[in-house]
């Protein structure tokens, strides 16, 4: 569609006209007048709509962090909370703001193809490599959550307790991973899941609006309010003096406020899906993309800021590093509640195919990047890395310092890294000069990424020298 409106697109994305044009042109058509050109991720024509666009961005943003953001507010209050959430969706937007600027220069929509301009087929490796070990964990993350809740909601509803086979995490998520993902993860075109990410949102907004009822119907502090435990997988349990219980407090800082920003860095992550639903988008140019993340931030913000805060305030410091643990504490056959896990299940387990997507992208573009689609490969693929990361969850007991690892390098290099660096690479020097304002601040940007990185990883290193364990949530 680039193709078919370069001036117009031109124009609207604010290049400098035709130095932008000249160079997507000539990019995409180096044989205009002689033998057949090849074909590049431009030449594909997006049929999915704005909204679609928004649902699928919107559902590649929010992850299983959400249960965790209200723990996350108890150990920082409410103004520092919400400081650092505006300051990471805005950094957010920016990364994407560039990832965009260097798409529309050489007309490439792949984050492995911008790694590849930008570094060769170094950069191609690092980038997809990256991708992949981040989407891995996140996939990892959604079906750990379908382990744990979907046999107590099963219990729940059946009112029978252990003993049958379908009470095992682990065969449930194998029937959920082949019954429900795989055929999803199948679909050749990233957007006609559309339909289930919005359905996955809807799952959400249940959860949000079941947080806020809440607040108004139940007394702080519990029954069991001598103590804020927080269970953790490994089963260590965390356990904090009942002062200070029922009362919210603006600011405070402890041992988990510095896994705050982490968690709201990977709970922002989208990245690698941004440029597959550029391609896919109807009409697309940068600005109307642009607009896709923009709005699908914006919802996201609000939806995290609404959810950690009515969930703080229901249970100030006795809430529980996973909230829904928290309201299980108060009555374990609350209908609502059921209802609410169940709604949680299914958009986690609808996210896993949106999240697949690029994982197959970048596996497809570094070890053949220039072969035609082919269903063999586009099966086996799906097929790998669901039995993959079924096989993590099933065998890793302890997954959550891995999570910790993955968010802490994967997080901050898609967010801040990468965009930066690909951004002062590849947009030229005659159009932006090297000490130009946008590539300083693309430099900071990167380097502010450098800086987040070695800090995280610090913390984590203390934490594992010193043996002590967390209860902060994930994506």
């Amino acid at each position: 569609m680039e193709l078919q409106k370069m001036n117009g697109h031109s124009r609207e994305d604010g290049f400098d006209g035709l130095e932008a044009a000249a160079a997507e042109h000539e990019e995409f058509l180096p044989h205009r007048g002689g033998a057949k050109r090849e074909t590049h991720f431009t030449d594909f024509e997006g049929k999915t709509s704005f909204g679609m666009s928004v649902f699928n961005l919107s559902n590649a943003i929010m992850g299983s962090g959400i249960l965790g953001l209200a723990f996350a507010m108890s150990n920082t209050g409410i103004l520092l909370f919400i400081v650092l959430l505006v300051f990471i969706a805005i950094l957010s937007a920016y990364s994407i703001h560039l990832l965009l600027r260097s798409a529309g220069v050489v007309g490439i929509r792949a984050y492995e193809q911008l790694g590849n301009r930008a570094f060769g087929p170094p950069g191609k490796i690092l980038a997809g490599s990256i991708i992949t070990v981040h989407n891995i964990g996140a996939m990892s993350s959604y079906l750990f959550i379908v382990k744990s809740e979907l046999p107590l909601v099963i219990q729940a509803f059946l009112g029978r307790n252990t003993g049958e086979w379908f009470l095992n995490g682990n065969y449930l998520i194998i029937i959920v991973s082949a019954a429900i993902i795989l055929p999803l993860a199948l679909m050749k075109q990233l957007g006609y899941l559309g339909y289930t990410s919005g359905f996955s949102l809807s799952c959400m907004v249940f959860f949000l609006i079941s947080v806020i009822y809440k607040k108004f119907n139940i007394d702080c502090p519990l029954e069991d309010g001598h103590q804020n435990t927080s269970f953790i997988p490994d089963n260590y349990t965390v356990t904090e003096d009942a002062g200070g219980f029922c009362r919210a407090k603006l600011f405070t800082m402890n041992s988990q406020t510095a896994y705050t920003i982490p968690i709201l860095a990977f709970a922002f992550v989208c990245h690698p899906e941004v440029l597959p639903i550029y391609t896919e988008l109807r009409d697309a140019t940068k600005k109307r993309m642009q607009n896709v993340a923009n709005i699908s931030i914006l919802a996201m913000f609000i939806m995290y800021l609404l959810t950690a805060l009515f969930g703080y305030l229901t249970f100030y410091g006795d809430v529980e590093s996973e909230l829904l643990h928290t309201y299980i504490r108060v009555d374990p056959l609350d209908v609502l509640i059921l209802c609410v896990r169940l709604a949680v299940l299914v958009a986690v387990t609808l996210t896993v195919p949106v999240v697949l997507f690029p994982i197959r992208r970048a596996v497809l573009q570094i070890l053949c990047p220039d072969k035609p689609f082919h269903w063999a490969r586009h099966v086996g693929i799906a097929l790998f890395l669901l039995v993959l990361v079924n096989l993590l969850v099933i065998f890793v007991p302890s997954i959550r310092d891995i999570f910790g690892l993955v968010g802490a390098t994967s997080a901050p290099s898609l967010i801040f890294i990468l965009p930066g660096i690909f951004y002062i690479r590849i947009i030229p020097t005659e159009q932006e000069p090297f000490l130009s304002r946008p590539k300083i601040q693309a430099a900071c940007f990167a380097a502010l990424g450098f800086i987040f990185m070695v800090v995280s990883l610090s913390f984590i290193c203390i934490d594992w020298v010193s043996g002590e364990k967390r209860s902060g949530g994930g994506h």
